[in-house]
């Protein structure tokens, strides 16, 4: 697939004032003004967060009238219950409140809904548990926004709610005592982007200052607030950079027994942004997706070695289990394409059946990487199909969906990606009113862009200069991992990895030899030869194998030499 390469026009001037003011080297310094982290307050935030770096948590709206109602219910010694959700950030989101709260003596419980049986958010059943067993004061973490009816139904039940979340609110705010939101209209505060696990942070935060708490008793929850801020992909800049980067050192000496026993069984050496994203995350996910999310609460909670292993035995089971079940769907959807010619179509829509509901996300996730497509999976029960899409960049797809009125049952979401419901007798009609949006739009024309900070030389490439990128970290949505151009190298070596997946080159410029993997890129062996000349982008990183350190490229795209 044709990539377009698309260099920064970074400021060189600008790239050597920073690095002799801020004693780094070029390269880092080049990435800085990439960013447009160039002020000498903004450069020192972010190479080196500290507590002080937190913003004041009552400027977010309603945060006052929460704290306040917490501190009532503490005193009355109420009965509160957390209304959380089933992924990572609503796992975390609950841990850290309902540990900050116990702590403060405070009878408080949870409740996740089940993914499966559920789905997202608040339900009338739920309430009227919550109601039955007489809670008298609800506070919703990573969900609640939308929740305008539900909430209004606990209001008639006697149950008050606190909504705290980061989605996007409707025209109408739920009927709740406080919604602290970051992203409503009348918001002051000035990180808007705060994963759901962030805004309970704040409260305990408020709670705490309020109540004249050491820091240490908010400031030991960062380790699970920083799983919860990276895992839910939100930009990590600003506050949740200061999260991420100072969360990552308490993760690394955790005292969560949860949190180690995950982390030991994921097998990552180092503990960065890479270890919670691909260690740590799915396996917390992947026991909401196959509907055991209480396990996932329990484990971040339990303080039983014996509970703790058991758990996290489980929770490695349902991941395994959700791996192979990703694998099944994808390769019948691929199947489907292939013999449909749907690549061929502006937008794929794929239906199969019993499908599972917890994994067809993770799938369309796949297929729209694979073909560059918005792609739309549906699993057909009897007469309703439900399922996920996802986007490209440059396609509004939640905005398309609302042009097929006509054909859809329901639908949710945002541009990149939705949740959606089927009638079985209009199938067709929605896949022919979806392609015919994608082609006005123009989709055919759409092509993936990387964002290259620089064009070395290999000649120049150091251990330092290389070392010096973990600076950055943690790497994510908003600070993503530096990327690298290199020209006329010439292959020293070609060879195929893992029956033919992946690509291992090394690549020559003169005398300078460097390794180089490319990963899913195996069919290129079909296409270089020894001796060919390239042009490559990818990440500059360290591989250590059998105790020795090389740095190697990391191949994002690969193209012959002009």
């Amino acid at each position: 697939m044709r990539k377009k390469w698309e260099f920064y026009n970074t400021n060189q001037e600008k790239v050597k004032q920073i690095a002799e003011k801020n004693n780094i080297n070029k390269l880092l310094a080049t990435i800085l003004v990439n960013r447009n982290i160039v002020e000498d307050e903004q450069i020192n935030v972010f190479l080196n967060p500290t507590r002080k770096n937190f913003h004041n948590p009552l400027l977010m709206p309603d945060m006052e009238i929460a704290l306040n109602r917490v501190l009532k219910a503490i005193e009355n010694n109420e009965k509160v219950i957390i209304y959380g959700d089933y992924d990572v950030d609503g796992i975390t989101s609950t841990t850290v409140l309902k540990s900050f709260l116990a702590d403060r003596g405070l009878y408080v419980d949870s409740y996740i809904p089940n993914r499966l049986d559920e789905g997202y958010g608040l339900n009338n059943e739920a309430i009227d548990k919550i109601a039955q067993e007489g809670y008298t004061l609800m506070i919703t973490v990573d969900c609640g926004i939308s929740a305008n009816k539900e909430i209004d139904y606990a209001n008639t039940l006697g149950i008050e709610t606190i909504v705290t979340d980061h989605h996007e609110p409707g025209e109408i705010l739920p009927n709740a005592i406080a919604v602290v939101d970051a992203k409503r209209k009348d918001n002051k505060y000035p990180c808007r982007d705060l994963a759901g696990v962030g805004v309970v942070f704040k409260l305990i935060q408020a709670i705490g200052q309020k109540l004249n708490l050491d820091e240490k008793e908010y400031l030991k929850y960062l380790d699970i607030v920083c799983v919860g801020t990276i895992s839910d992909i939100v930009p990590l800049v600003d506050e949740n950079r200061v999260i991420a980067k100072l969360g990552l050192l308490l993760v690394s000496q955790t005292r969560n027994m949860g949190l180690k026993s995950i982390l030991i069984s994921s097998g990552y050496k180092n503990v960065d942004s890479n270890t919670i994203s691909f260690g740590v995350a799915p396996r917390i996910n992947a026991s909401g997706r196959m509907g055991h999310q209480e396990q996932a609460l329990q484990l971040f909670l339990s303080t039983d070695v014996n509970e703790v292993k058991e758990l996290t035995a489980k929770l490695n089971g349902y991941n395994t289990k959700r791996q192979e079940i990703e694998k099944d769907i994808f390769n019948e959807a691929k199947k489907k394409i292939e013999k449909e010619n749907l690549a061929e179509n502006s937008v794929i829509v794929v239906a199969g059946n019993g499908w599972h509901h917890g994994v067809i996300g993770i799938v369309a996730s796949k297929i729209t990487e694979n073909y560059f497509r918005p792609t739309i999976l549906l699993s057909f029960d009897d007469d309703l199909g439900k399922g996920s899409g996802r986007s490209i960049p440059g396609f509004d797809l939640h905005n398309a969906l609302t042009k097929c009125d006509d054909s859809l049952y329901k639908f949710g979401g945002h541009a990149m990606a939705v949740g959606v419901t089927v009638e079985k007798d209009k199938y067709e009609l929605f896949k022919q009113e979806l392609q015919q949006i994608a082609e006005e739009n123009h989709i055919q024309d759409i092509v993936p862009i990387i964002k290259i900070d620089a064009e070395l030389n290999l000649s120049e490439v150091t251990r330092e200069w290389v070392e010096s990128l973990q600076k950055l970290e943690p790497f994510g949505e908003g600070n993503k991992m530096p990327l690298f151009a290199f020209r006329n190298l010439k292959i020293d070596s070609i060879r195929a990895l893992s029956e033919g997946k992946h690509l291992k080159l090394t690549l020559q410029d003169n005398n300078v030899i460097i390794n180089a993997i490319g990963f899913n890129m195996g069919e290129l062996t079909n296409e270089y030869r020894i001796g060919d000349k390239i042009d490559v982008v990818g990440i500059l990183e360290i591989n250590s194998f059998n105790g020795v350190d090389n740095i190697q490229i990391n191949l994002k795209d690969v193209m012959k030499s002009l």
